[in-house]
């Protein structure tokens, strides 16, 4: 819906007024004071093709530009300055192996060096600035994805075809590397050998070792012939900094009252386009919305408001809600939020439990936009 008009200017016509709406708070349209496009993400249903999929496997806006030169290393963590060195002369022998045709991988020599690199290291110290940046230095065909954006695309795809697109890359980038049930674990664990034999570069980022992923979502020990796969394909590189076990969490803007959203909405968003919702509807939404959908949900929000924002209490509907805390992170879309703060969206059990590591990442990017939408901080 569309909120009309600047100060002064005459009421539109009764025909009109049912489709344009007026912003929540304005008493008639005569005092519309703004130029704002409301949508609502609740009623918004995406569709997303193969194609649209395959083609989607770059990085994000947040990270469209970055580069090694752009990654400023914390110098008293020295490990971090190790990580740039180490990913550069990787980047450099990215597609170094190709030509020689069939009879050479038959019969060539084969190389001793592991086909991946892993990151390793707590949120906040540049993991996936790093990753991009190797993206964006080597040599294409290449993708970049989060890790349930592959495990979708096997979903869409079929897992044979996924190889068969993916095999003929040199680069493939996984971010946020994580386990959360035996079947994406032998899943991963194949797609990960496969790709490898077929001399595809592998990168990823995890904030968990590769030989204890899966550990606290489920029987790990029964999966570890898999997991020790996964570990096989990788050379690990520390990336140290601090932790958010260390830090805690960052403190969230305290959230506006229902009253205040309404002013805060004009003054933010003035001829810019907001996805308004109840917070309890969106959940319930989210749960018919494949999360594969989620990046093409937000495509043309510039912000969004959310009313009562409360605390969740449902595993399922918690990891739901973390893939659209990501997927509005990647794209830079900040946050006006009336109910309880950020730091209490999800339960203390769930903070303690084995997803904690996702919780805290969602938390401490929910707050960032939080404060971009409220304080005008960067994110």
């Amino acid at each position: 819906m569309l909120a009309h008009g600047m100060a002064g200017s005459k009421a539109m016509p009764a025909g009109r007024a049912a489709n344009a709406g007026i912003l929540a708070g304005d008493k008639s349209p005569a005092e519309w004071t703004t130029l704002v496009q409301i949508e609502k993400l609740a009623t918004r249903t995406p569709a997303v093709s193969v194609d649209e999929l395959l083609k989607g496997f770059y990085p994000s806006p947040r990270f469209g530009q970055v580069s090694f030169a752009s990654y400023r290393p914390d110098p008293k963590q020295p490990s971090q300055a190790a990580a740039v060195n180490a990913l550069q002369a990787f980047a450099g022998g990215v597609g170094a192996g190709d030509g020689g045709g069939l009879f050479k991988k038959l019969f060539g020599k084969k190389d001793a060096t592991r086909a991946g690199i892993y990151l390793d290291g707590g949120f906040g110290v540049g993991k996936t600035h790093l990753l991009a940046s190797l993206w964006h230095a080597a040599p294409g065909p290449k993708a970049f994805g989060t890790f349930v954006e592959y495990t979708n695309l096997v979903g869409a795809l079929s897992f044979r075809k996924t190889v068969d697109a993916l095999s003929s890359y040199k680069l493939v980038c996984i971010d946020e590397f994580e386990l959360d049930d035996p079947g994406d674990t032998v899943l991963m664990s194949r797609l990960m050998r496969e790709l490898a034999d077929a001399g595809v570069k592998l990168a990823a980022t995890s904030n968990t070792l590769p030989g204890s992923l899966g550990d606290g979502r489920f029987a790990a020990v029964d999966f570890q012939r898999e997991i020790q796969v996964l570990a096989d394909q990788f050379d690990v590189i520390r990336v140290d900094g601090e932790d958010f076990r260390h830090r805690g969490l960052p403190a969230a803007p305290a959230p506006l009252r229902n009253s205040e959203l309404h002013a805060h909405m004009k003054a933010e968003f003035d001829g810019k386009t907001v996805a308004e919702d109840d917070f309890s509807t969106l959940i319930s939404h989210l749960a018919g919305v494949h999360p594969s959908r989620y990046r093409k949900l937000l495509d043309g929000v510039d912000g969004v408001v959310w009313r009562d924002v409360e605390t969740i209490t449902e595993q399922a509907v918690a990891l739901r809600f973390v893939v659209l805390a990501d997927r509005l992170y990647d794209k830079d879309v900040p946050i006006l939020a009336s109910g309880v703060p950020f730091d209490k969206l999800f339960t203390e059990e769930m903070m303690n439990g084995g997803y904690m590591k996702k919780y805290f990442r969602a938390v401490s990017r929910l707050t960032a936009l939080a404060r971009e939408g409220q304080n005008h901080e960067p994110s």
